[in-house]
């Protein structure tokens, strides 16, 4: 089978969710998120879409680390204000690296009387950074680092202990997976 005619991740998501959709930066979860078909019940939020918008205000060329934290605010701002007022289903794209922004994402669910589950995209580093030099945006050295390091054993947990607690359901894609498209049923 190749990779065109390989069917989609499906991902099955009743009642009011949340689907959190973290990895590496570079690991395809933009690309995952675009194949998304459009739906009413649906809104993604992804931080790209975010600062598109945000870089249309400001005047051309200014560097992106001059409004990177206005881009982070933004962007969490609409999830909090997606989850807790929007439509059935909430789709978010976060590194969420951490545990415990795994774990503020999750709790917010629960304060938007949402079922919270986890999409895991994996990559190897090197293939992270191959990601983001061909989307043309690179997260910094030390910032990527400390993503690497601490997403390190993430799918590794997540296929040996299966859903962290509080979670739904948790799911490990690679970034093949990710090209293959995404698709989310009731």
């Amino acid at each position: 089978m190749t990779l065109a005619s390989a069917p989609p991740v499906r991902l099955r998501v009743p009642g009011r969710t949340l689907v959190l959709v973290a990895g590496l930066p570079g690991a395809g979860k933009s690309t995952l998120l675009a194949t998304l078909p459009p739906q009413s019940s649906t809104v993604v939020l992804d931080s790209e879409h975010t600062r598109d918008r945000l870089v249309r205000l400001l005047p051309v060329g200014t560097p992106y680390p001059l409004y990177r934290w206005a881009v982070h605010l933004l962007h969490r701002l609409a999830m909090v204000r997606a989850v807790l007022t929007g439509p059935e289903t909430v789709v978010v794209h976060l590194p969420s690296t951490t545990d415990g922004a795994r774990r503020a994402i999750r709790l917010l669910a629960a304060c938007g009387g949402r079922e919270a589950h986890l999409v895991w995209v994996h990559a190897e580093p090197e293939d992270a950074l191959a990601g983001q030099h061909a989307r043309g945006r690179v997260v910094r050295g030390r910032a990527f680092a400390g993503h690497a390091a601490r997403a390190g054993d993430v799918a590794r947990r997540l296929h040996s202990d299966g859903p962290p607690p509080g979670w739904s359901s948790a799911r490990v894609v690679d970034r093949s997976c990710a090209h293959r498209g995404l698709r989310m049923a009731k």
